[in-house]
């Protein structure tokens, strides 16, 4: 507390650096199958399979835009806390690239870190948005003999930080639109996942994210921007929750529907307009410029829609100010104190702490940590 007793909102003890932690992707085409490898470790997938996948990188010129983008995080989140006055140094580490997480772990051991708070470019909760990166943490420290106590931050989807950005970035994208997008249908899109995981998603502790969390927190998450969206414009638009990126096997049940199929459905019910909201995701990575830019785009084109798509929020100045709050709000709570856990919409900001149980491995139980069950 400062002398006048309010909390400091400098103040991050204990911790002595924030990780930012991804997913990592191809920065070259000799890349792209090394790393659609890595991704797709133990499932059996075919080479030939990862060739196919990865035309989508080549598309690009073999390179993922996707850590550049953390990059440019990570440099925001630099300045934003010199500009607070905090001394944090801020690394990168990624699940399946370089910066592979267990090298940053020993160059942060090498450093002197002893305890870091860490953010993972992933809002919502499902066993891969939240526990698989638990998981990753466990092994890197486990490859890493002293590596630093990491503590990893809550979930955010509901934070003001990432909530504001999205309504910004739908009312600017209405205004690209005939009659300022008065007739537009917002179409917000996520990265679909096997239903039986968006099932048991979230955790049956009372403490924790109640299942089915990942739809449950993204529908919060879609309803309160659109929400938003008709204050600022006076108007009241339909909104979905549709998926993109399906893959694996087609026998395997995904959540649906997906955002292709929707967009051919709401043309035969004649809808004209759409803004295409990627609310499932933080930045304008692969999933964003290939599954909406490139190939929703083409169906809303060839089913005679006009669609326009919303910015994600990137380094929008709110979005970087969100991780410093959720690294202050993490810090007091381990001091003992009792933060303000800011969340706006249907669900209570998350726990800290994982519930016994929650977003479970479907291939069998694995150690993760920052969970009770670990």
């Amino acid at each position: 507390m400062n002398p006048a007793g309010t909390p400091d909102v400098t103040d991050v003890r204990p911790y002595d650096a924030l990780l930012v932690l991804s997913f990592g992707g191809p920065e070259k085409p000799e890349d792209v199958v090394p790393f659609l490898e890595n991704v797709t470790r133990g499932r059996g997938i075919p080479r030939e399979r990862l060739e196919q996948v990865g035309e989508h990188y080549f598309l690009f010129g073999g390179r993922s835009p996707i850590n550049d983008q953390n990059r440019a995080l990570i440099a925001a989140l630099e300045k934003d806390f010199a500009d607070q006055g905090i001394d944090l140094p801020v690394y990168f580490g990624n699940r399946n690239w370089d910066p592979y997480l267990a090298d940053t772990l020993a160059t942060m051991k090498e450093d002197g870190i002893t305890r870091a708070a860490v953010f993972a470019t992933s809002a919502y909760s499902s066993w891969s948005s939240c526990r698989q990166y638990r998981e990753n943490l466990f092994d890197a420290v486990e490859q890493v003999p002293g590596a630093p106590r990491l503590d990893k931050l809550r979930q955010y989807y509901n934070h003001p930080g990432f909530i504001e950005p999205a309504v910004d970035a739908v009312v600017a994208a209405l205004a690209e639109l005939p009659d300022r997008g008065d007739r537009a249908r917002l179409v917000f899109v996520t990265h679909s996942i096997p239903t039986e995981m968006g099932e048991s998603s979230g955790s049956e502790d009372p403490a924790g994210q109640p299942r089915p969390a990942y739809v449950r927190q993204h529908r919060s998450a879609a309803d309160e921007v659109a929400a938003r969206v008709k204050k600022v414009t006076g108007r009241s638009h339909r909104h979905d929750l549709v998926y993109c990126s399906r893959s694996g096997a087609p026998s395997t049940p995904w959540l649906e529907p997906d955002v292709n199929d929707h967009l051919e459905e709401l043309a035969t019910d004649g809808v004209s307009d759409v803004v295409l909201v990627p609310i499932g995701f933080v930045s304008d990575h692969m999933e964003v410029i290939y599954d909406l830019d490139t190939e929703a785009m083409a169906t809303a084109k060839r089913v005679g829609i006009r669609a326009v798509r919303a910015d994600s929020a990137g380094t929008d100045p709110r979005f970087v100010a969100m991780v410093r709050e959720l690294v202050v709000e993490r810090a007091a709570a381990e001091r003992g104190e009792q933060p303000a856990r800011v969340a706006v919409g249907s669900l209570p900001a998350g726990p800290d702490v994982c519930g016994v149980g929650c977003c479970p491995n479907p291939r069998g139980s694995r150690p993760a940590l920052c969970g009770r069950d670990s």
